[in-house]
């Protein structure tokens, strides 16, 4: 199993309230906000939903353990640290992160808050917001893509 890193791209005005309330189940509250998921079909399904104002991939390990380390945080603003999820899972750090990519565990179970992004350094693709990642744009399924997407935003 994989997990999947998902990011609002699109924002709130004329959204529908089906699809919103899709969106914010999934923790995507705001633009260039990030969460990693699971690959389950409950998830996909609210993926598939929400595809018109999303952008998602595989996340890979050294992509998470930098979004973590950089972007992560707790309620009250702390940051996530080694102790911390030491603490709360009993794991190391390479095991949390195997253990979030295998879909065992979620980063909401530990308290980690969705991560807030910069908008990308060198702005999306050519194509703009509104068009698919297949077509040129940033919308949509884009696979190993991701991880170069995040670290511009990070």
């Amino acid at each position: 199993m994989t997990a999947f890193a998902v990011v609002r791209i699109r924002g709130r005005v004329g959204v529908r309230r089906e699809i919103e309330e899709t969106l914010q189940r999934l923790r995507l509250t705001r633009v260039n906000h990030c969460v990693v998921v699971p690959d389950t079909p409950t998830f996909r399904g609210m993926i598939n939903r929400a595809k018109d104002y999303i952008t998602w991939g595989e996340i890979d390990k050294e992509t998470l353990d930098l979004l973590l380390r950089r972007k992560g945080e707790l309620e009250g603003r702390r940051e996530v640290t080694e102790e911390y999820i030491r603490e709360k899972t009993g794991l190391d750090w390479d095991a949390f992160l195997d253990a979030v990519l295998d879909g065992k565990m979620l980063l909401s179970d530990v308290g980690i808050k969705p991560f807030r992004l910069h908008p990308p350094s060198g702005g999306f693709e050519r194509k703009g917001i509104k068009t698919p990642y297949s077509l040129g744009g940033a919308l949509g399924y884009r696979g190993n893509a991701i991880n170069e997407l995040l670290r511009r935003m990070m």
